[in-house]
């Protein structure tokens, strides 16, 4: 066997083992924590804290990440507070014999300016895209994806038992980006995120977006696209986070039709100030989403500035 040939087999059996590594982990957790749903859900009481919803009195002050949902939650991280949520990413996509392969590290840094604002950088960072058949990889490229600049206002947040929480997260992605990911021209978009305790006494509640975009597809062209996500989360527990989630754009590019998006995952915060998560989800439409992705992160929060100055004092 050439240098190549032993290359490509050794480049596909480490996606090989890499994928059902990940697809076996994810399934034994999930399984795991969805066997303890039927008892926990009989049990009586109040809605735990939903992740991504603001805390109230009297509540635990925790750590709330708006990975790894579709959907961003509606609540800003407080002031003078850091945040960042990252992870790995891999996505499949087959076109006949040919399968692309895309890992991306995406990453989000939040800084609170106080109880309704936040400013926020976003975006997929370093990417790497492979695309293989049967018998040879045929092409590679890695660098780095357009990162967005952008803030979330928190508009509203009800005291009621059914407690409802709505913010709006705007994104600008400038025209930047390095080789093949460079765009050309600046995009973004607008979404309005809720939460919703609907239902507490199950311990459920969903988390809607609405919004629109302004995108470029791939052959540099830009078109507008209505935006849509809503996440069901189960909270058993204050940090633990059991979700499902939908996910449609319309259109998916330009003359294109709409594309559709489900997955399911985990979140359990360990302490306050740390989240893991896992999620596996795979495109329902359209020609544009990954057939299927898997994702793990982690998002991490800093005490406030205020309160490291009144520590070391």
């Amino acid at each position: 066997m050439t240098s190549h040939a032993l290359g490509v087999a050794h480049e596909r059996n480490n996606r090989k083992k890499s994928f059902t590594f990940l697809w076996g982990a994810m399934t034994a957790t999930l399984t795991a924590l969805f066997l303890t749903i039927p008892v926990a859900a009989q049990s009586p009481g109040t809605q735990d804290q939903k992740p991504g919803q603001p805390q109230s009195t009297g509540e635990p002050d925790l750590i709330n990440p708006d990975r790894p949902g579709l959907a961003d939650g509606s609540s800003v991280i407080g002031p003078k507070r850091f945040q960042i949520e990252s992870g790995i990413q891999e996505e499949f996509r087959r076109n006949g014999d040919t399968v692309e392969h895309t890992f991306f590290l995406p990453t989000l840094l939040r800084l609170g300016i106080n109880s309704h604002w936040e400013a926020r950088i976003e975006g997929n960072t370093f990417t790497r895209i492979t695309n293989f058949d049967s018998a040879n990889i045929t092409g590679q490229t890695s660098g780095f994806a357009p990162v967005s600049l952008g803030f979330k206002y928190h508009i509203y947040d009800s005291k009621a038992e059914h407690q409802t929480s709505l913010g709006t997260i705007v994104r600008v992605f400038p025209t930047w980006g390095s080789y093949d990911f460079r765009t050309q021209h600046m995009t973004g978009d607008l979404r309005l995120a809720a939460d919703w305790n609907f239902a507490p006494s199950l311990k459920l509640s969903l988390n809607p977006n609405v919004g629109v975009g302004r995108y470029e597809d791939d052959q540099g062209k830009l078109f507008t696209a209505g935006l849509f996500a809503v996440t069901l989360n189960y909270l058993p527990t204050k940090k633990l986070n059991p979700f499902f989630d939908v996910g449609v754009q319309v259109p998916e590019e330009t003359d294109g039709e709409s594309f559709a998006i489900i997955d399911t995952g985990v979140a359990y915060i360990i302490g306050r100030n740390v989240q893991l998560d896992a999620s596996i989800g795979t495109g329902a439409h359209g020609n544009t989403p990954p057939h299927p992705f898997v994702g793990f992160g982690i998002s991490f929060r800093s005490k406030s500035f205020d309160r490291e100055r009144r520590h070391h004092r």
